[in-house]
């Protein structure tokens, strides 16, 4: 593959997404849209509608499906996001095991709602859809890769220390 003229994504990038490509047969090249838009979106910190429409491109892939994918997972951010992406899980589990109290303090400790990005851009506070961990709840995803469990309003100030030592 090589990558288009217009370079959105650095060649490191482009590499890597041939990768996912290489493990499907040729004909099945869709299958990667997954990892390629999770790629984008490691290098760009968000994935834009027109970044969705390129990986789409690179993929081979109608731009719509890729839409599709992007808009259904909560592991995309559509939105730019702060350094830090804090997702909780708020589904009864978590909610019965705390995380209704955990959302409260991240709240307020935070000052922002769900959704929100604080003004300093370090933080985004999202409510998370169940993790399937609920034997560790309440849960919390970092940049939507790293998990930490049963998380309370105890542990929030260590919690965010842990993810940020400058705070």
């Amino acid at each position: 593959m090589s990558a288009p003229d217009d370079r959105l994504l650095s060649t490191d990038a482009y590499r890597k997404i041939e990768g996912e490509c290489a493990k499907y047969p040729a004909d099945r090249r869709e299958a990667a849209i997954m990892a390629a838009l999770r790629i984008a979106q490691e290098e760009k910190r968000w994935l834009s509608r027109e970044m969705i429409e390129h990986v789409a491109g690179v993929i081979g892939v109608p731009a719509i499906r890729a839409h599709e994918v992007a808009s259904f997972y909560n592991m995309y951010d559509l939105q730019p996001v702060g350094r830090r992406k804090i997702s909780l899980c708020t589904n009864v589990p978590c909610a019965l095991m705390g995380a209704t109290s955990a959302a409260a303090a991240f709240k307020e400790k935070l000052g922002i709602e769900f959704g929100q990005t604080t003004s300093d851009g370090k933080y985004t506070l999202v409510e998370g859809e169940c993790f399937g961990a609920c034997k560790e709840c309440p849960v919390v995803i970092v940049d939507n890769v790293k998990m930490h469990s049963r998380i309370t309003v105890e542990r929030i100030d260590e919690f965010l220390a842990g993810i940020d030592p400058d705070r």
